[in-house]
């Protein structure tokens, strides 16, 4: 959904309503780990940290969304749960106007012991279609790595005529989100 003003939270609490009831907008769910046929495949990662307390940080981070804490890019409700099934609205500010976006959480990865994650997929009121996910894991030499790996392809009319803009966003998302989960490790 496209606005011209910034929605205000009785709006973003009606759109996250209104968004549990929809279906996701592709199948099947899982794309992300896997690739599909049609969906642009984006993975970027870094160490973020090193040692079991980095690690631990790391996972407290991803549980409270830090990942997207930088400004452009909005959750609602902000500590929503990591529990598949849970809907969330991402609001990006962009040229000007804003986009509201449907997410439900559709799978949890990783063992907690050495990677922690989940994976959010998009639901028939985001203006992409995909699925992204996000974890952090632990190497055996200890280095603390975050992981965001995306199957995407745009599903509104404005993102599929302003695709070179839209990739460019998706870039920018990733590297971001890397640089605010550094933040969290390092400020924690």
């Amino acid at each position: 959904m496209f606005l011209t003003h910034r929605p205000n939270a009785s709006e973003l609490e009606n759109f996250v309503d209104h968004s549990r009831e929809l279906p996701l907008s592709y199948h099947p769910t899982g794309i992300a780990q896997t690739g599909y046929g049609g969906f642009r495949l984006d993975t970027a990662s870094a160490v973020i940290g090193k040692g079991r307390a980095a690690f631990v940080r790391a996972q407290q981070a991803l549980a409270e969304w830090r990942q997207i804490d930088f400004g452009w890019v909005q959750l609602f409700p902000p500590h929503a749960s990591l529990e598949p099934g849970t809907v969330v609205a991402v609001l990006v500010e962009h040229l000007g106007f804003w986009s509201l976006n449907g997410c439900r959480i559709v799978y949890s990865v990783g063992d907690k012991q050495s990677s922690f994650g989940f994976a959010y997929g998009t639901l028939t009121n985001h203006a992409e279609m995909g699925e992204e996910i996000f974890e952090v894991s632990m190497t055996e030499s200890d280095e603390v790595t975050y992981r965001i790996s995306a199957a995407s392809r745009p599903r509104a009319v404005l993102a599929r005529i302003g695709y070179p803009y839209t990739r460019f966003c998706q870039a920018r998302f990733r590297r971001d989100s890397i640089a605010a989960m550094k933040r969290a490790i390092e400020n924690h």
